[in-house]
C-alpha cells in the first residue's frame, strides 16, 4: 500500500488551499480517509487514541450486513424460481438475483454519494461518512422487483430531506433508511404492498404472500414453518427475510460495540411482552400467533438489529436505550395488530421513537440530576 500512500501525498497539495483542485478538496479528503486512516490527531489535553474514526465503524455495520444481503440475492433467485415450478440449480439462482439486487444497490450509492459528495463540496465541508450504510440498507428494505427510478427518487429524499436539511451525519433525527421506505411506502404504496412485489418476475398462479399478508385475509394455514421464517426461504423485502442471517450480523455488531446489545434485547422484550399480552386478548388472527412468531415476521428482526440501533436516531442514555427499544417493539406490535392498512408496524414505530428519543434522554439526565441533588442535600443535612 506504500505505492498508494505515495501517490495519494503527491496529489495531496493541487486539492489543498491554493491548488488547482481546491475546490475539489472534500472529495479528495473523503477518499483519502477511506482508503486510510486519518492523519489528524488532538494537539492538546487528555484524548485516547485509536485507529478506528467514523468511516471504520461504518465499515463494520457494512460488514455485519454482508449475510443479510448474500442470502437476500440467494433467495430472490429461489423465490422466483419456486414461483413458476422451474429446475433450478445454485449459480442460476444466485445469477438471478444478482441481476435484479445488484443494480438497486448501485442506483442506492450512486444517487445518495452524489448528493453527499455535491452538498460537502458546497458547504466546504468533509464529506459524511453515514451513507456508506445508508446506500446499502436502502436496497435491503425494499421489494426486489421495485423500479429503479423509484429507488433514486427515495434516496434522493432520505438523503436531501431525511438528513442535509438537518445538517448532514450525526444531525439527522430520522433514520435515513427507513424515511426512503417511508416515502416509498405511503407516495407508491402499490410498489411496497400486495402480493405482487415481493417475488421478482413472479408467476401469476403462484400466491407470493408474505407471512404477514396470509394473516391479513385470515390465511393461518398458510403460514410458512417457523424453521422457513427463521432461515428466511420466503417472500419478502430483500435483506429482511432471514433471522439466521441478520443474527449473524448482529453477533458482528455486538461483538465489536458498534450496536446497542440493550437495544436490540429491549426492542425483542418489548415485541414478546406485547405478542404475549394479544394472545391473552385473542381477538383477531393477529393477537392469536404465539407471540415469538412476531419476530420472525416482517421486518421485526432486521429493524430491532440494524435500524433501532442506529447510533445518531437512538437514544444515547444508558436508560433510555431501554426504554427506547421497549417502546419500538411495544408499538412495532400494537400496530401491526390494530392497523391492517400497515402490517409492517416495524417502520413506522421506529421512526416514530426516533423523534421522542431526544425527550427520552432529557428525562432520563433530568431524573440522575435529581436523584444526585437529592443524595448531596442528604449529605449536608
Amino acid at each position: 500500500m506504500k505505492f498508494l500512500r505515495d501517490f495519494l501525498d503527491k496529489q495531496k497539495p493541487h486539492f489543498t488551499k491554493g491548488g488547482r483542485f481546491e475546490k475539489l478538496h472534500s472529495t479528495f479528503d473523503a477518499f483519502e480517509t477511506f482508503l486510510f486512516v486519518p492523519n489528524k490527531v488532538t494537539s492538546s489535553g487528555a484524548h485516547i487514541r485509536d485507529a478506528i474514526d467514523m468511516k471504520r465503524t461504518m465499515i463494520v455495520v457494512v460488514l455485519s450486513l454482508i449475510p443479510a444481503l448474500l442470502f437476500g440475492i440467494w433467495n430472490v433467485g429461489y423465490q422466483h424460481y419456486a414461483s413458476h415450478g422451474m429446475a433450478y440449480d445454485f449459480w442460476p439462482i444466485i445469477g438471478f438475483g444478482l441481476l435484479k439486487v445488484l443494480p438497486i444497490l448501485v442506483v442506492s450509492y450512486v444517487v445518495g454519494l452524489a448528493i453527499e459528495f455535491a452538498f460537502a463540496q458546497s458547504r466546504g465541508h468533509e464529506v459524511n461518512e453515514g451513507f456508506l450504510v445508508s446506500g446499502i440498507l436502502i436496497p435491503l428494505v425494499m421489494p426486489p422487483d421495485v423500479p429503479l427510478w423509484m429507488v433514486a427518487l427515495a434516496t434522493a429524499f432520505a438523503v436531501i430531506i431525511g438528513k442535509e436539511v438537518f445538517g448532514g451525519t450525526g444531525m439527522n433525527i430520522l433514520n435515513p433508511a427507513l424515511t426512503a421506505r417511508a416515502f416509498m411506502f405511503f407516495a407508491y404504496p402499490s410498489e411496497m404492498s400486495g402480493d405482487k412485489i415481493w417475488i421478482a418476475e413472479k408467476a401469476d398462479a403462484f400466491s407470493g404472500a408474505t407471512p404477514l399478508g396470509h394473516l391479513l385475509v385470515n390465511e393461518v394455514d398458510k403460514l410458512p414453518t417457523n424453521l422457513s421464517m427463521f432461515m428466511g426461504t420466503i417472500p419478502g423485502s430483500i435483506g429482511e427475510t432471514s433471522t439466521l442471517a441478520i443474527i449473524l450480523g448482529g453477533l458482528v455488531l455486538v461483538i465489536t460495540g458498534v450496536g446497542s446489545l440493550r437495544i436490540i434485547l429491549s426492542v425483542v422484550a418489548g415485541g414478546i411482552g406485547m405478542g404475549l399480552l394479544f394472545n391473552l386478548w385473542g381477538a383477531n388472527e393477529y393477537m392469536n400467533i404465539p407471540a415469538y412468531q412476531h419476530l420472525l415476521m416482517g421486518g421485526f428482526a432486521f429493524g430491532a438489529v440494524f435500524m433501532a440501533t442506529d447510533p445518531v436516531t437512538a437514544a444515547q442514555t444508558a436508560k433510555g436505550k431501554l426504554i427506547y427499544g421497549f417502546l419500538i417493539g411495544v408499538m412495532a406490535i400494537l400496530i401491526r395488530v390494530f392497523n391492517p392498512a400497515y402490517p409492517e408496524g416495524m417502520m413506522l414505530a421506529i421512526l416514530l421513537m426516533n423523534v421522542f428519543a431526544p425527550l427520552i434522554d432529557h428525562y432520563v439526565v433530568q431524573a440522575n440530576i435529581k436523584k444526585r441533588l437529592k443524595r448531596v442535600k442528604a449529605a449536608v443535612v
